[in-house]
């Protein structure tokens, strides 16, 4: 192989999996990469501006699964999500993120589908301050929240089970080049708390007159960009004088061949926002007569995720990567430090052009779930095996 051709495949798989800096992924949607767009390719149109940028992003697999005991097969459509982004001008930016195969029926207080993640606009103050506003994706802290979806093989419980595309505003502050801060100020739902529910008027608990999360988020880079951190506190509330907070830490090692994070995530509830125990707890026996309740019982979680990635040989990488979840409802007997949730991934992903964001991948992905004798839950483990590809397609 040529020394050219060598450096051009290394140049583009570093470009396909660098994870950039919080603000930039969920801003611009992933790191872009010197990839050539079908308008060029196929009607040769040459590209004179930034304004207007078109993705598809695709993501495809056959899947043999073992679900309890029985293993079945099938082909499935992960993601297909449109992406439109530019910069109007060296100050003035925008973008959107749809989900093409979600209900597109407008709800809530934000008056946006659940399939519109993001509509935003964004201005740059100068080269220290950025505005945006809009129906935002919310800049928590950690690795796994801050890669592109389209990239996950499977969530952790808690990032899988967060809902974090909210309108609202968010500023960004640049110290240096190097450190960046982040202040989100969204709504905390899509939709509004529904005051006419049973359970709700049995607990006392009402609406809140300012629905709204807050998030302090910072991001860093240091030793020449080989150690990253995403790091975020935020408070969130739905009902009046009951608060969610969540605490998060992502530290990444990122070398020219090697990426390996490790993020730590915690949330304290008032009541359950991720619905994770509510979903479990409801049909136990002896709680079936008030699942709803359940919703608004006091819960803590605490999740523990890493992976590594090694590029062994150009435009070739494979990955490893662990989760360890607890979740609790802590003044019940029964559900106090009830559930342990350990997953585990590998797997080896090919780049077949250099041109492209495009990968096709083989992987692993085992989930056990491990519960207290006094929740009266069984234990349980799933297992998948995958041979799909990822396209995040340029079109212009």
């Amino acid at each position: 192989m040529k020394r050219k051709q060598f450096f051009l495949m290394a140049a583009a798989l570093s470009a396909v999996l660098q994870v950039n800096a919080q603000g930039n992924n969920t801003d611009m949607g992933g790191p872009d990469g010197d990839y050539r767009s079908l308008a060029d390719r196929v009607l040769k149109l040459e590209k004179k501006t930034d304004a207007f940028n078109l993705y598809l992003n695709y993501a495809a697999a056959a899947q043999v699964r073992d679900e309890s005991g029985s293993w079945i097969s099938g082909f499935v459509n992960k993601q297909l999500r449109l992406e439109i982004k530019g910069n109007l001008t060296d100050r003035l930016f925008y973008r959107l993120c749809h989900r093409l195969n979600k209900s597109n029926t407008a709800k809530g207080a934000d008056n946006f589908a659940k399939a519109t993640d993001i509509m935003l606009v964004g201005y740059h103050l100068d080269n220290k301050w950025t505005v945006e506003a809009g129906k935002i994706c919310q800049h928590w802290g950690g690795f796994e929240f801050d890669i592109n979806p389209m990239y996950i093989y499977e969530f952790s419980d808690m990032v899988g089970s967060m809902d974090c595309y909210m309108a609202g505003v968010s500023v960004a502050y640049r110290l240096v080049p190097t450190q960046e801060l982040v202040v989100d100020i969204t709504n905390t739902d899509n939709g509004t708390l529904d005051e006419d529910n049973a359970a709700l008027t049995l607990r006392n608990i009402r609406a809140a007159k300012r629905p709204f999360t807050y998030i302090v988020n910072w991001n860093g880079s240091f030793c020449g960009d080989r150690l990253q951190t995403r790091w975020s506190w935020g408070l969130q509330t739905q009902a009046q004088h009951k608060y969610s907070r969540m605490l998060i830490f992502g530290q990444k090692l990122n070398l020219p061949t090697f990426q390996w994070y490790v993020d730590y995530m915690g949330e304290f509830d008032s009541f359950d926002r991720l619905g994770i125990v509510s979903a479990e707890v409801k049909d136990v026996a002896g709680t079936a007569g008030a699942p709803a309740m359940h919703s608004y019982t006091p819960v803590h979680y605490h999740s523990l995720i890493t992976e590594a990635n090694w590029q062994f040989r150009p435009r070739w990488n494979v990955f490893v990567k662990g989760t360890y979840e607890t979740a609790s409802m802590p003044h019940s007997d029964n559900f106090k430090d009830y559930r342990k949730s350990m997953r585990y991934l590998g797997g080896v992903e090919y780049y077949p052009d250099p041109t492209q964001d495009f990968r096709v991948s083989l992987s692993y992905i085992g989930h056990n779930h491990k519960y207290t004798s006094a929740s009266a839950l069984t234990d349980n483990h799933t297992n998948r095996v995958e041979l799909g590809f990822m396209y995040r397609i340029k079109c212009f």
